[in-house]
């Protein structure tokens, strides 16, 4: 049985979650039909732009992403505190980029003056579409009905285009972050339609890749890397860019060859700082929705998020104290 989102998203244990969405009718809807053989490619371009977009909306961050051609990966940092700082304005200037508002907020707007009355209601109204923008329900609803809506259109017709509602997993601790990450953007990898990241197209590390090649700034629709944190730092990923997309690097080819030895030889700083073996590294970025379902983490916060959450049980305990005991 589905669980309430509330029972899926917990901000006072993690800003972090990886969330899935699949498409329904038939397998290849974003892709190439093999039926007819018209593709499809396009829509992974509507996909991508609308999730870029909305990141700069929302105050909610983009990780990781991929694109494939049945269903989307996206790992999200949500920033409660960024939002509960913005002026009306702000709250009213981003949440009209994708929707209308009220005709009390779009009155406000153009400047005229509300009564007493009116801004009792208005006041409520920008708290509820406060909330919006830090919702991670509302992000992915704002990706989800906006494609299908389009695809619906061009295919001259009604009904799902989605799976239903799109599941999401917590993601708890670095070690869960770091390896949902590094599955997300090896996705295309595991499903053996491209060889190496920098080509994998509709891929947050094809962007990274291509960044750090050129010797440009890191990609500003993407959650950054920052290293080791330092006072006033941006908000970001405390690790070093250049080690994450040599691991991703050296990673996919140990997929590609069915071996750990490339990243045994690498010995990835990241992987030090872990406490994680190469051996279960793998197993991570590969398997990972395999084993765990609504949270990922070390056993010690799997255990506060089910108590949050109000969970009587949570799958992947047990994966958890094999795959992360000493992260």
């Amino acid at each position: 049985m589905p669980q309430p989102r509330r029972n899926q998203i917990s901000l006072v244990d993690t800003p972090y979650y990886h969330c899935i969405s699949r498409c329904v009718r038939r397998s290849y809807l974003c892709g190439i039909d093999k039926y007819t053989g018209q593709t499809y490619e396009h829509r992974r371009g509507w996909v991508e732009d609308r999730l870029l977009f909305l990141s700069t909306v929302f105050s909610i961050s983009i990780c990781a992403y991929a694109v494939m051609s049945n269903h989307t990966h996206i790992v999200l940092h949500v920033d409660k505190s960024a939002a509960d700082d913005w002026k009306i304005d702000e709250v009213l200037r981003r949440y009209h980029k994708i929707h209308k508002g009220t005709l009390l907020t779009q009155k406000y707007v153009c400047g005229d003056k509300l009564t007493p009355g009116e801004l009792i209601t208005f006041d409520e109204t920008v708290e509820l579409y406060r909330k919006r923008l830090y919702d991670i329900s509302w992000f992915m609803r704002n990706i989800n009905e906006h494609i299908a809506r389009e695809a619906n259109k061009e295919d001259s017709c009604t009904g799902r285009f989605w799976e239903g509602r799109f599941k999401s997993q917590a993601l708890l601790d670095e070690s869960a972050l770091l390896a949902c990450m590094a599955y997300v953007d090896l996705n295309p990898i595991r499903a053996k339609v491209e060889k190496l990241p920098k080509t994998s197209k509709y891929t947050s590390i094809k962007k990274r890749l291509l960044a750090l090649n050129n010797k440009q700034q890191q990609p500003k629709n993407l959650m950054p890397f920052i290293g080791n944190p330092k006072q006033n730092s941006p908000k970001g990923i405390t690790y070093s860019l250049e080690n994450y997309c040599e691991l991703v690097q050296t990673t996919s080819r140990s997929i590609i060859n069915e071996k750990t030895d490339h990243i045994e030889k690498y010995q990835s700083p990241i992987l030090q700082q872990l406490g994680l073996d190469s051996a279960q590294w793998l197993i991570l970025v590969t398997e990972f929705e395999k084993h765990f379902f609504c949270a990922a983490g070390a056993e010690l916060m799997m255990n506060i998020f089910k108590r949050h959450t109000h969970h009587q049980r949570i799958r992947g305990m047990g994966k958890a104290k094999q795959l992360l005991k000493r992260a």
